[in-house]
């Protein structure tokens, strides 16, 4: 099994062993063994079974081992949400106090935040790189005490695309690791491994499930790096996906291929009709010619990769605003990759923390829009559009 369909809908799981077609539930706490010295090897993670939900859960587990081989790594790992999961693959790396992370200045508002106010509490300093495609600009904020090269791509909001296998070549140069935060491409359109990325993460929350039901997010990669974390910093903090929310996860992924080949379609025909709106400034998408990385998303992903988008209307936030409060049928909501259409004013809601500089830098502007574009007709979306952007004055 190749296809990501098929690998979608059989991964890491044997409908024959009595289960039934779909996953089980399991929604046990913790899990008898047969033997006392069997149970200190689970303990000490010598052994593959289960013990103790926190560490490992029989439905988890076919999540975990179906994204793996659908990113085609070795081993994952489920957690509570992709923010949980950004923070557990960049401790694993962490080896001692004065660690400095080199990260993609246009990474998503939270791990932004999370890596310059959290990490600094626990000794670790972040180097943005606010030029990302500029090769020279990761080379320059890479030092001694660099531990990990982190990139998301596409990027939330602006979509900016990585060149994954330079960034992960240079990273190696300097024996460094490189994560990458898959979220927005998902498996369907990047696997990042087959680039030269050492670590893969996803919030689950969003296109892998698809439907808005279940919190969640997934690391992937080198099982004993990833087996690593699960008996080490995971046992012992608990940032575990809850068993529901595995099992929702795995009924979003049955259809991820078709749900983002739809999704991102209707996007290419929602940004080309941005593009040609006088009331539209600009227009970030990967899938038209106009966006810098374009020949780079359509020779790594095959199109524009994702269903996310954004664009800058006239007016500035009361512009923005205008727009978003005239909607009718996109629904305005902090949330990307549902079934729905959603849209957002990312200066005063994921980036409301930050301070105008560097929104500026991170290239969020106050008269941008965030669209992730669902699965409803793309006329319907674009007729909706049309009249909320009539409402500019």
């Amino acid at each position: 099994m190749t296809d990501i369909n098929t690998l979608a809908l059989h991964a890491g799981y044997d409908p024959t062993s009595g289960g039934g077609l779909f996953p089980p539930l399991h929604m046990a706490v913790a899990y008898p063994y047969d033997s006392a010295e069997r149970g200190r090897l689970m303990c000490l993670g010598e052994d593959s079974g289960f013990t103790y939900s926190r560490v490992g859960n029989p439905t988890n587990d076919i999540l975990e081992k179906r994204l793996a081989v659908m990113e085609g790594g070795e081993a994952g790992l489920a957690t509570a949400s992709g923010l949980a999961a950004v923070f557990m693959a960049v401790l694993q790396f962490i080896e001692k106090t004065k660690s400095e992370v080199v990260c993609s200045g246009r990474v998503y508002g939270n791990t932004k935040n999370q890596l310059r106010l959290t990490w600094p509490t626990l000794g670790v300093t972040p180097r943005f790189v606010d030029s990302p495609h500029d090769l020279s600009a990761w080379e320059a904020a890479i030092n001694e005490n660099t531990a990990v090269v982190y990139v998301e791509s596409p990027s939330n909001p602006d979509v900016f695309v990585a060149d994954v296998k330079a960034l992960a070549d240079l990273a190696h140069q300097h024996n460094l690791p490189l994560i990458i935060d898959s979220t927005l491409a998902t498996p369907v359109f990047l696997r990042p491994l087959s680039l030269g990325a050492d670590v893969v993460i996803h919030s689950a929350t969003k296109y892998l499930s698809g439907h808005s039901a279940a919190l969640g997010g997934v690391i992937v990669g080198q099982r004993d790096w990833v087996e690593g974390i699960r008996n080490g910093h995971y046992h012992f903090v608990g940032p575990t996906m809850s068993a529901f929310n595995a099992w929702l996860t795995l009924m979003g992924i049955e259809t991820v291929g078709l749900r983002m080949a739809r999704a991102v379609s209707t996007a290419q025909k929602v940004a080309e009709f941005l593009a040609a709106h006088p009331n539209v400034q600009s227009v970030n998408y990967p899938g038209l010619p106009t966006h810098p990385q374009h020949s780079l998303a359509i020779a790594q992903m095959g199109c524009g990769g994702t269903s996310l988008l954004s664009f800058v209307v006239e007016g500035g936030t009361k512009g923005a605003w205008a727009v978003l409060e005239s909607l009718k049928v996109i629904i305005q909501a902090t949330h990307l990759g549902s079934n729905q259409t959603v849209a957002v004013h990312p200066a005063t809601t994921t980036h409301v923390r930050q301070p105008p500089e560097m929104r500026q830098a991170a290239g969020v502007l106050d008269g941008m829009i965030r669209c992730s574009v669902g699965l409803e007709d793309p006329g319907d979306l674009i007729a909706d559009l049309d009249q909320a952007l009539a409402t500019i004055e």
